[in-house]
């Protein structure tokens, strides 16, 4: 299995249908993970790209991602994907809107040699999240 195959079967399994367990059998045990709110190295990072799994998934439990653009050089994958579903979740204390969502995601993911995700940097367009569930309105009001 490429890296780009692992990567996607990453976030089908994880993020489209919130299998934790996707995490034990992909990521490195000394995880480095940089995107803003799961930062940390190792079990804690893990934990909290498992935690990050089930609340996209109870918020957005239709999310489904298109890859839109990917290149890999050496042990680096850069990941440009898309994600849509509907809002099924609260955000922020506001009720589900059953509005469609759509969030652009960036990625960085470098890979071990045993192809399992070793250092992560994640750029999802949260902004977007929250103006298009109501929240941001809701939070600048």
């Amino acid at each position: 299995m490429s890296n780009r195959e692992r990567f996607i079967d990453f976030m089908r399994r994880g993020f489209e249908q919130g299998d934790d367990t996707v995490v034990d059998e992909l990521t490195a045990p000394d995880l480095v993970e940089h995107q803003f709110g799961l930062d940390g190295s190792g079990a804690a990072a893990r934990e909290k790209v498992k935690a990050a799994i089930r609340e996209v998934h109870r918020m957005v439990p239709d999310m489904r991602y298109s890859f839109d653009a990917m290149t890999e050089d050496g042990d680096t994958l850069w990941v440009r994907m898309t994600g849509r579903g509907t809002h099924q979740g609260g955000l922020f204390g506001g009720a589900p809107t059953g509005n469609p969502v759509e969030v652009t995601v960036i990625d960085i993911c470098r890979f071990d040699a045993e192809g399992r995700i070793a250092e992560h940097w994640g750029v999802p367009d949260r902004f977007a999240l929250l103006a298009q569930t109501g929240t941001l309105a809701r939070l600048v009001a």
